[in-house]
């Protein structure tokens, strides 16, 4: 196949640089926006915190809510008859960047709360075994293994392949199963088990040699001897094979209920930053109407640094000949334009909060009056995006990432986000509607004869509601609600 040249003309859509600055920071929540905020200061010397300070004389720049006007209107003198500046064929950086390779998202840091790692309170532990330095060491490389539910998930074979191939050590399993023997009896109790059933029988264990009773026993036998019916909740099967009595089997069962499933999960809990949330809306109640306002960390006041602008206006009465001056025109003028457009891109970040959450409140209009469950109407992205004329990608990443506080709670804005279900009657009602209502039968169920998927059925028919078994267990699955033998108590 020959080799040969053409001309082609074809239209494209590139997304400008404001473009993809914008849909990163529509995606960062208030939480991290001061953070990355930092980071944009640190690496932009033109930008500051602050409000733009304006001669007397000089009329204050009108704002916009896009990126139509690029250039401030006090910055129109010092941007005249400087594209001379880059007749040389000098590009600034932000031109160079291709728009279809993605960066690498803004990892911003995020403070934790001081407190010992699981990790660590193992490690301080293991000081105080008699070790010598291999078995310091096979002993540190198991508890590195331990995840961050309490459990070691690899094997002893992969502990000793690990050991031989990454520190060098020899080492056979019965040792290493002699270390994890040891480690299990660290603090929280049930550390270091392969799997919940040997978790609970560590500490049922330890509690024995404690203070040794019946009730104690009882629950040793059951998860030792009987855990899947027990997990199956097969409570005749286990009562006949221990031949105990029904409340012989409670008593165990409450034994049972005290213990720690995840022992690791405290220290997992303490340590991440992702508990607290902070809302980037504040919706009230005033008078019979829901009043919206947004978080202040989400109107930081940034300007463009002074020095630079003074900085440009010296240049431009200097020589224009000079190579090193026309460098530092060029870095100027990138940086303040780079400040320019992300103080821009601010202002449109707010301006896309306030248009979304406005619309969701009027559509959500009674929930937010009334806090009922059941007020939310059906609701999808393109709802809201019709509503602000926005698409569909922009209405997503914000709802995907946002929190709102109100009088009932914080929620996440996807909650206010549902499908439509038809009623006897022809009417559209939100699933979460009926999602609370199946939430509410259940709460209300005999736990002795808990309520099946069919007569839930029957039960939201009842009341109108045109769904299938199979739909209402799909609704259970999503409220993480188990099937009806595995709710059954005694």
């Amino acid at each position: 196949m020959a080799l040969y040249q053409g001309l082609h003309q074809k239209l494209q859509q590139k997304l400008s640089p404001q473009q993809i600055q914008l849909m990163k920071l529509l995606q960062v929540p208030t939480a991290s926006l001061e953070e990355r905020i930092k980071e944009e200061i640190e690496e932009n010397p033109a930008l500051e915190m602050g409000t733009e300070e304006y001669d007397a004389d000089d009329e204050a720049p009108e704002t916009s809510d896009a990126f139509e006007n690029e250039d401030i209107s006090s910055d129109e003198e010092i941007s005249q008859d400087f594209n001379e500046y880059d007749d040389d064929g000098e590009i600034a950086d932000y031109k160079l960047k291709d728009d279809h390779v993605p960066e690498l998202q803004e990892s911003g840091s995020i403070p934790h709360p001081s407190s010992i790692s699981l990790h660590d309170m193992l490690v301080e532990q293991l000081r105080l075994l008699n070790l010598n330095p291999t078995q310091s060491i096979i002993a540190e490389q198991i508890i590195g293994s331990i995840d961050d539910d309490g459990y070691l998930r690899r094997d002893t074979h992969s502990i000793v392949d690990d050991l031989a191939f990454k520190q060098n050590i020899e080492t056979s399993e019965k040792e290493v199963e002699t270390l994890i023997a040891s480690i299990q009896l660290f603090d929280p109790p049930g550390i270091a088990a392969r799997d919940v059933r040997e978790s609970l029988l560590i500490q049922l264990r330890r509690k024995l040699k404690l203070a040794s009773n019946a009730v104690q026993k009882i629950a040793l036998r059951i998860i030792d001897f009987h855990f899947d019916e027990f997990t199956k909740r097969h409570f005749e099967k286990i009562i006949k094979s221990l031949e105990i009595s029904e409340d012989q089997l409670k008593d165990a069962i409450s034994e049972i209920k005290k213990l720690n499933p995840r022992p690791g999960a405290h220290f997992d809990s303490v340590n991440k930053a992702e508990q607290y949330i902070v809302p980037d809306f504040f919706v009230y109640n005033n008078n019979g109407k829901p009043e919206l306002t947004l978080n202040q960390r989400n109107a930081p006041e940034l300007k463009v640094s002074e020095e630079y602008r003074g900085m440009l206006k010296d240049y431009e009465k200097g020589s224009k000949k000079d190579k090193r001056q026309k460098e530092a025109v060029t870095f100027i003028k990138q940086k303040i334009d780079a400040a320019k457009w992300f103080i821009d891109a601010i202002k449109q970040r707010q301006h896309t909060l306030i248009i979304t959450m406005q619309a969701i409140i009027d559509h959500q209009n009674n929930f937010f009056i009334t806090g009922d469950e059941t007020a939310l109407r059906p609701m999808i992205l393109r709802d809201i995006a019709e509503k602000t004329d926005l698409d569909i990608s922009t209405i997503s990443r914000v709802a995907n990432s946002k929190f709102v506080q109100t009088e009932f709670g914080s929620f996440r804005l996807k909650h206010f986000f549902s499908e439509s279900l038809s009623t006897d009657s022809g009417e559209e009602v939100s699933t979460r509607e009926v999602k609370t209502i199946l939430q509410e039968y259940i709460d209300a169920e005999d736990k002795h004869n808990p309520l099946s998927d069919d007569v839930l059925t029957e039960m939201l028919q009842a009341k109108g509601y045109n769904i299938a078994r199979r739909t209402v267990a799909k609704y259970r699955e999503l409220l993480n609600i188990p099937v009806a033998r595995l709710r059954k108590e005694l």
